[in-house]
């Protein structure tokens, strides 16, 4: 799943330090750190790269994140082995999480050289799962889902018609993994890699912390220019990612230190990290007391796009409905663990939520505060 939804929270950008004037350029690679090159590869969407990230591991490399699985990450593969410096190989690949243009060309990279898939379970186990539904029939419970989210019968066809896309863009996974756990201390080449996990915006997030380096690896766990897309899916409606994606900030913050060149999946190498860790951070606690604002009144999930996203939602583009509502319903179901907001339903299943007297509250409260 691309990121780069525009929510509010990613319009606080602190001024932050991007020491590199441009990325790699297709098919070749670029070092940023001894032993450490960047590689950009191309996604079909509006958000039209990721950035990939080899590691000198003795003879040869180990590989971050793999691409979108598609013939034009096959094709730009191949460019790069054939513009490679030496003639070393992978050695492994490591996955930071499953969507899938982290995870697509996994299965491919690991099959044609003959290497292992390290990922954390939550991950590894998540990807399979989903990759899973491919060629199935949209569920009874993703629809009730988003008919609970207020989604119009023509937006309900649309999701019936896409279902099962998740796959097509995923190599399939090799049928054994190594699993990385949090805070594990990985040997790669001459460096020590310290494996730091979050959520919220997946399951069980791996970064990767070099501290002889100053580097971190960060996946979509931290990002410069967009804020990740943290959402509930109808596999688990009742979730609360937003507070687990709030704790790993804070976790993230507590254990990589500020003087890092964070190296992310998407947009460019920066250094800042406290700052922007404190942006995005302050970003969504202001997006959540517009939010607040919002549920004076009953609302649906569909009805609060405004308060937290910077752009319009059509119900046309699907993709992108999918996940305002799914961040949307994280936001709200954030308030209703929290005490702040309660939810019904009406006669048509579809679920309204509005301010608690707590809520009220903390929404006066924001709003004094904002006015000093």
């Amino acid at each position: 799943m691309p990121d780069g939804l525009e929510d509010v929270a990613a319009v606080a950008t602190p001024k932050l330090v991007y020491p590199f004037n441009a990325p790699p350029p297709r098919g070749s690679s670029m070092e940023v750190a001894t032993g450490v090159r960047w590689i950009r590869m191309p996604l079909p969407f509006a958000l039209d790269h990721i950035n990939l990230w080899a590691l000198e591991d003795g003879d040869g490399w180990a590989l971050v994140d793999t691409g979108l699985g598609t013939e034009e990450s096959m094709l730009v593969w191949r460019e790069l082995f054939a513009n490679a410096p030496d003639s070393r190989s992978l050695t492994r690949v490591l996955v930071t999480h499953m969507h899938p243009d982290h995870v697509g060309m996994a299965g491919w990279l690991t099959r044609k050289f003959g290497v292992r898939l390290w990922m954390t379970r939550q991950e590894y186990l998540t990807c399979r799962l989903m990759a899973a539904d491919t060629g199935r029939e949209a569920p009874p419970e993703g629809i009730a889902f988003y008919r609970t989210a207020g989604w119009s019968d023509s937006a309900i066809e649309s999701y019936r018609v896409r279902f099962g896309n998740f796959g097509k863009n995923i190599h399939a996974l090799p049928d054994s993994y190594r699993r990385l756990h949090d805070g594990e201390e990985l040997r790669i080449g001459d460096q020590t890699w310290r494996v730091v996990v979050g959520s919220g915006h997946s399951p069980e997030h791996a970064c990767l912390y070099c501290p002889a380096l100053k580097l971190l690896i960060s996946g979509d766990q931290v990002l410069p220019r967009i804020s990740s897309n943290v959402s509930v899916y109808p596999t688990e409606p009742d979730a609360d990612p937003m507070a687990d994606w709030y704790a790993s900030l804070a976790k993230v913050k507590r254990e990589v230190p500020d003087e890092v060149l964070v190296l992310p999946a998407h947009n460019e190498c920066f250094r800042g990290l406290h700052a922007r860790i404190d942006a995005l951070r302050s970003g969504q606690d202001r997006a959540i007391a517009r939010l607040r604002r919002a549920l004076a009144e009953p609302r649906r999930a569909i009805d609060v796009f405004a308060a937290l996203f910077a752009r319009a939602i059509s119900e046309s583009d699907v993709p992108l409905l999918s996940m305002a509502t799914g961040e949307s319903v994280a936001c709200l179901n954030h308030l209703v663990q929290r005490g702040e907001a309660s939810r019904e339903f009406d006669s048509n299943g579809v679920a309204w939520f509005r301010l608690t007297d707590l809520g009220t509250k903390q929404a006066a409260g924001s709003d004094r505060q904002a006015e000093q």
